[in-house]
């Protein structure tokens, strides 16, 4: 028996249209609301998905691309599986969740399976770097070589050093003055006669 597939507006191929992904132990929560801050958000994200499961990490990002989303990392696929089912469509904080398994893996996963591979971080476009660069990043911390500045140099300026003021006295002439060497003690003096 043949099953039959359905085509969307933007799927005319036949292929049936992914829903969701493969199941994950990562979800991706989409149409969260952008004007809260981060911490608030990643907070509020976290208590609402730990009743689900245990709840490793949760990635909210502030930047252009990134904003009014977040990835939510589960430790196993069941509890993740179990917070998609209960919180789509959850009106949180006045936008309604859009929730999706994540298309790869979390970092925090690799990690804990031991299969994480640092990034490694491109080379310019210049190719090579130069001395300064060479000795300030290639030697230990705190060891920089920098350019020294000719005298009177400030922030690439020919400025001349400013003068230090003298300090003003402070002066005692509104307060009254006390007799530290007096001999009677402070229970004896009193104003009361």
């Amino acid at each position: 028996m043949a099953s039959k597939v359905a085509t969307t507006r933007n799927n005319h191929s036949g292929n049936p249209a992914p829903a969701a992904g493969l199941p994950n132990q990562t979800l991706y929560c989409a149409n969260l609301p952008d004007k809260l801050p981060k911490y608030d958000l990643r907070l509020s994200l976290y208590m609402l998905f730990s009743t689900y499961g245990t709840v490793l990490d949760v990635v909210a990002m502030k930047t252009k691309k990134m904003r009014g989303q977040a990835h939510i990392v589960f430790k196993d696929v069941q509890a993740s599986t179990q917070a998609m089912r209960a919180l789509q469509g959850f009106d949180f904080f006045g936008k309604q969740m859009k929730i999706a398994y994540a298309k790869g893996a979390s970092d925090v996963i690799a990690r804990l399976r031991g299969a994480y591979n640092m990034p490694t971080i491109a080379v310019p476009v210049g190719g090579s770097s130069t001395d300064l660069q060479k000795s300030i990043f290639g030697g230990p911390p705190g060891s920089a070589a920098l350019p020294s500045r000719t005298t009177g140099e400030t922030n690439g300026e020919g400025t001349s050093q400013g003068v230090k003021r003298p300090r003003e006295e402070e002066s005692d002439e509104g307060e009254a003055p006390m007799d530290e060497e007096s001999d009677v003690p402070m229970e004896d003096s009193s104003d009361e006669d």
